[in-house]
C-alpha cells in the first residue's frame, strides 16, 4: 500500500552533519541515513538527550513551523534555543496536502499561549485565554480545539502537563483525528500514549542506532508494569543502601 502519510519520512545529509559537533554526536542520528513515516501515529522514544526533540523539532521547523511551536502563521521568537538540524535533513512529503497543522512542544508552550492573546485569536482556542487555565487545562484546550482534523500535528512531550486520565482523552482525542485523515509524530516518555494500537515506535538508544520497537518490549513498558505489579519490592530495592 502507498504511503499515504503528509510527512513519509526523512533523508539525513551526513556528509555535511560533521560540522556540526553537537547534533552529530546524537544518538538518535547514529548510523541514519533516512527513516520512513509509514503510519498515522510515529512516536520517538528515548532517554532524555538521546535527542529524540531534537529531530522532532528539526521536522517541524523542516516542514515549516515556528521553532517555539504553533501553526505554520506563527512566526514569532523569544528565544533562539532551536538546533541547526533541519539544515541536513530533507523532509519526504506525501502526495496530499494537509488542511491543518501544529507544533506543540512542552517547554515553549508559555510563550505560544501569550503569542494567542497577542494576536487576539482566542476564539479558536475554546474562547478563553490557554492563559488563564491550569497547564494541563490549556494543553487540552488547544487540543481539543484548535485541532481542526485532516492535519499534521507534531507534539514534544505532551504528557508533560497531562494526569494518566488526561492523557487517555489525549489518545481519544488522537484517535479522533486520526479518523479525519490526521497524522501525528510525538516524542514521549508516556507508556498511555506509546500504547496507541498499530503505532510506530522509534527508539533512540545511547548504545545502537535509532530502532523499531514493539509497545511491549520498551523499558517504559516493563518498568511501569513492574512497578505497579510490586510496587513494595521496586521500592526496596531503589531504597536499598
Amino acid at each position: 500500500m502507498m504511503n499515504q502519510q503528509f510527512i513519509r519520512g526523512i533523508k539525513l545529509h551526513k556528509e555535511k552533519l560533521g560540522l556540526e559537533p553537537y547534533v552529530a554526536g546524537l544518538a538518535v542520528l547514529k548510523d541514519l541515513d533516512s527513516l520512513e513515516l509509514e503510519k498515522p501515529v510515529t512516536f520517538f522514544i528515548g532517554e532524555n538527550g538521546t535527542g529524540k526533540s531534537t529531530l522532532l523539532e528539526a521536522i517541524a521547523v523542516g516542514y515549516g513551523f515556528n521553532p517555539e511551536g504553533g501553526s505554520k502563521n506563527f512566526n514569532f521568537s523569544s528565544w533562539e534555543t532551536h538546533s541547526n538540524l533541519n539544515q541536513y535533513i530533507t523532509i519526504v512529503k506525501g502526495i496530499r496536502q494537509p488542511k491543518d497543522g501544529f507544533f506543540l512542544r512542552a517547554e515553549s508552550f508559555y510563550n505560544v499561549a501569550t503569542e494567542v492573546d497577542r494576536l487576539g485569536n482566542i476564539e479558536s482556542y475554546g474562547g478563553r485565554s490557554l492563559h488563564e487555565q491550569s497547564h494541563g487545562e490549556s494543553f487540552m484546550s488547544l487540543i481539543i480545539n484548535r485541532f481542526w482534523g485532516n492535519g499534521i500535528y507534531i507534539l514534544d512531550e505532551p504528557e508533560a502537563a497531562l494526569s494518566p486520565s488526561r492523557q487517555m482523552a489525549l489518545l481519544c482525542r488522537i484517535h479522533d483525528l486520526v479518523k479525519q485523515g490526521s497524522q501525528f509524530i510525538i516524542a514521549t516518555h508516556s507508556p498511555i500514549l506509546m500504547a496507541y494500537p498499530d503505532a510506530d515506535i522509534y527508539l533512540a538508544d545511547q548504545d545502537r542506532k535509532i530502532t523499531l520497537t514493539g509497545y511491549k518490549e520498551t523499558e517504559h513498558y516493563k518498568l511501569t508494569r513492574d512497578f505497579i505489579n510490586r510496587p513494595e519490592q521496586m521500592l526496596s530495592y531503589l531504597f536499598e543502601e
